[in-house]
């Protein structure tokens, strides 16, 4: 019934949003661990991501989504939790004995691909990008070889503004940028820049201007 329920949404993705990978500098193909790290305006964005991917990549992918939201009524536990195998993180400020970045790690080892949202929020701009959440470079240098890929969404802000319920037809693109790794002697703040600038070359010409 999930994997129904899977194959179901991606056709609907694809047929709202015309949905067309860009690989730049990135081979899909290959089955490696990554985390895959993206702009974010839409609840939706995890969905077009996951869409693309090659159904093997598919497979193992799990998006990193907000507990508040997904939780929140049955048939969106359900798409969350059993369709797409989302980890669920709590962002009341609970106290927890694993944080994010702990959960994300054990996700890794378990074999899982992620994708994450490092600007922590939806941004309602295409000018540019919030500053990076340093979860991202806490996870790096938890699993230093883990490729990072940077994944930019055009349009999905437009299908499907903050509170709207119905999806607008407008075609998207999903570009994925080269893999990269933290390095050894990297500091914090480097790998936050690096990062946040290889997101931001990814924009088309027409949002970077």
């Amino acid at each position: 019934m999930a994997f129904a329920c899977g194959r179901a949404i991606t056709f609907f993705a694809h047929a709202v949003t015309a949905v067309r990978p860009m690989w730049l500098g990135f081979d899909p193909k290959p089955l490696k661990q990554r985390v895959y790290f993206s702009n974010h305006a839409s609840h939706g964005d995890f969905i077009l991501i996951w869409s693309v991917l090659p159904p093997r990549q598919r497979q193992v992918t799990r998006p990193v989504a907000g507990a508040d939201y997904w939780r929140k009524g049955k048939l969106r536990s359900y798409i969350g939790s059993d369709v797409f195998n989302a980890l669920l993180i709590e962002r009341s400020g609970a106290q927890s004995a694993e944080t994010p970045v702990d959960l994300m790690a054990k996700a890794l080892d378990e074999g899982a691909s992620l994708i994450i949202f490092p600007e922590g929020t939806r941004n309602l701009t295409d000018a540019t990008l919030l500053p990076f959440k340093s979860g991202i470079f806490h996870l790096a240098r938890l699993r230093p070889q883990t490729e990072f890929v940077p994944v930019w969404i055009e349009n999905l802000n437009r299908v499907l503004p903050k509170g709207a319920f119905i999806p607008v037809p407008l075609m998207c693109e999903v570009v994925f940028g080269a893999p990269m790794k933290v390095q050894d002697d990297e500091t914090k703040d480097e790998f936050l820049m690096r990062s946040r600038d290889a997101l931001l070359a990814l924009r088309p010409r027409s949002e970077a201007s």
